[in-house]
């Protein structure tokens, strides 16, 4: 089961490396109105989420600044932001680099238990593996909101 989570995790991080670079940085602080947030905010909170959902059990050791969860955190906004977002380049050396931390996390520390079960909302993750299969979804959907973000801005 682990290796599938991990095989599945290094598929989407894969296509979210991919259809970043492809988008043109210029673009990156665009909100199209229907929009909550920008391209740059997507990619971020990706970044930032894994991070926080790790924290507990894979190292990443991603160093990020300590203004991720104030800029990409759940709730947060570039309207709100007292400073820049980080640059196309340095998202994808963190998307990269949380890439290789996650390819190299063993069997045994996907299949390990939670002392008590990780709560989101109405679901109770019980293993890091089960927390990892979670953040690939909640990647996957931020990948979709960014390939529509790029799509209304004429990028192809």
């Amino acid at each position: 089961m682990s290796h599938v989570v991990i095989m599945t995790a290094q598929k989407v991080r894969g296509m979210v490396l991919r259809t970043v670079q492809s988008i043109p940085e210029e673009v990156f602080d665009i909100q199209p109105a229907g929009f909550n947030n920008t391209i740059r905010w997507n990619v971020g909170h990706i970044v930032n989420s894994l991070e926080r959902f790790c924290a507990a059990s894979i190292p990443l050791n991603s160093n990020l600044p300590a203004t991720y969860n104030e800029q990409y955190g759940t709730g947060s906004r570039p309207s709100a932001w007292t400073e820049a977002g980080q640059s196309k380049d340095e998202l994808l050396e963190q998307l990269s680099a949380q890439l290789n931390a996650i390819s190299e996390a063993s069997a045994e520390v996907l299949e390990t238990a939670f002392p008590e079960p990780v709560e989101l909302g109405p679901m109770k993750l019980n293993t890091v593996a089960e927390l990892i299969n979670f953040a690939v979804i909640h990647e996957a959907l931020h990948l979709g909101t960014i390939k529509a973000l790029a799509a209304v801005t004429s990028v192809k």
